[in-house]
């Protein structure tokens, strides 16, 4: 039988490991520092900027130049240390970041007095970030608690194309002339964005391992339809649900994604791994899809795609189950919300049809039938109209006939199991 111990250094080793227990056993535990963990409490799904005759204007300059860019947004978890992310993933130039900082936010483009911390990226206030990459920044000391905003401020000290984006940030975004990441507020003649730019992901320290939950759909989860600057769409209701169990939730929609081919951002198969399974302790995911993907076709989005069918759908969704089942990570179907007269009246309605909602419905079917799903949640019911059940009811609906509104959106979050969400038994706030 050979001996387990038959180098020099596993014998070192083995003599190591042996003297610390004995040194355990007769002094206690070991000093040292905490195991610490870094979870991620926020996530906007980045996005490529696209061509001018696409149907809807991207919302953003042209390029910003010498200008402070001060973007919210409201973390999941909180923790006494933050930590932020920054993408040039669609960027084909360097992405020069002249100075940053994070800070607690107050209102509008102000910050909490004393606050404000500057960030690093491996010791220095300046980063360049290669196209097609990401930077972290180096831990901050800044503690924020869980449903608690932050103020994210980058200095673009030269032209620099805003090529990796957030269309529907649903938040404002204030631009101001100068190096102003210091600023307690930014001036008055501060102009605003309703999209994120470069910020991608907030991330906080943890004495435990990160339990996250990711929302991955269009539009509706998104947050489309639901007060702005106020965070009412449902994951943010989701994760007030879920933020005193300490479990993040992550809102990966993409407003105008889809589930097979690109539309205003990577399709949801090929952006999968990067917004959802690639996220640090990631136990469910739930899934919304299908509105753009049948909506779209031969209408203003889409005028020259063929119809979409049910079954490349469901080809699709089982695809998506293949991959959530080989990272270990539970999948939860939404079925896909009624549409009857969506953006009736404006120039770009033609979502729905009653042909596009036979195949809506034969989707539904599958999901709630189908038994591929470890569990269904079913918004399509949630949020119908008995009287009519193609369109939406009037109390959830926004006005657009397309998205819920915030009372829609708490429902919908209501509406979610947390012990199929999680596997796991838990109380339902």
């Amino acid at each position: 039988m050979p001996s387990v111990l038959r180098t020099p250094w596993a014998r070192f080793a083995g003599a190591a490991a042996l003297a610390a227990v004995l040194s355990l056993g007769a002094h206690g535990a070991a000093a040292g520092p905490l195991a610490t963990h870094w979870a991620p409490s926020w996530t906007a799904a980045p996005q490529p900027l696209w061509q001018g005759d696409f149907v809807l204007p991207t919302n953003v300059p042209f390029q910003f130049n010498r200008q402070t860019l001060r973007q919210v947004a409201r973390v999941s978890i909180g923790g006494p240390r933050l930590r932020v992310e920054i993408s040039n993933e669609f960027g084909t130039t360097p992405l020069r970041i002249g100075a940053a900082s994070v800070a607690r936010h107050r209102e509008g483009s102000a910050v909490e007095a004393g606050s404000e911390r500057p960030l690093r990226f491996g010791g220095r206030g300046e980063v360049v970030l290669a196209p097609g990459t990401r930077a972290v920044s180096d831990p901050v000391d800044l503690p924020v608690p869980a449903l608690g905003r932050v103020a994210v401020s980058l200095y673009l000290p030269q032209p620099t194309a805003p090529s990796t984006f957030h269309w529907d940030a649903h938040q404002t975004a204030y631009v101001a002339e100068g190096d102003q990441t210091a600023a307690a507020r930014l001036p008055a003649n501060a102009t605003t964005l309703g999209t994120r730019v470069f910020l991608s992901a907030l991330m906080v320290e943890s004495p435990t391992p990160p339990k996250t939950v990711v929302a991955l759909g269009d539009s509706l989860t998104d947050g489309n339809g639901s007060t702005p600057d106020a965070d009412r769409r449902w994951p943010d209701a989701l994760a007030e649900r879920l933020s005193g169990r300490g479990v993040a939730v992550l809102n990966a929609g993409i407003s105008g994604g889809r589930l097979l081919k690109p539309g205003m951002g990577l399709s949801a198969l090929a952006r999968v791994q990067r917004d959802v399974l690639g996220q640090p302790g990631v136990r469910a995911m739930v899934v919304m899809l299908g509105t753009n993907d049948i909506g779209w076709p031969g209408g203003p989005f889409a005028p020259q795609e063929p119809p979409m069918t049910a079954e490349a759908m469901i080809d699709g969704l089982r695809q998506l189950i293949a991959q959530a089942h080989a990272h270990n990570v539970r999948i939860v179907g939404g079925t896909i919300a009624p549409n009857e007269n969506a953006l009736q009246g404006t120039p770009i309605e033609g979502h729905h049809s009653p042909s596009k909602d036979r195949v809506r419905q034969t989707v539904n079917r599958w999901i709630r039938e189908g038994g591929e799903f470890d569990a269904v949640v079913d918004f399509d019911a949630l949020l119908r109209d008995p009287a009519r059940p193609s369109r939406l009811l009037p109390a959830y609906d926004s006005g657009d006939h397309l998205h819920p509104g915030d009372t829609g959106a708490k429902a919908m979050a209501q509406a979610i199991d947390l012990d199929a969400l999680l596997g796991e038994r838990v109380s339902q706030p």
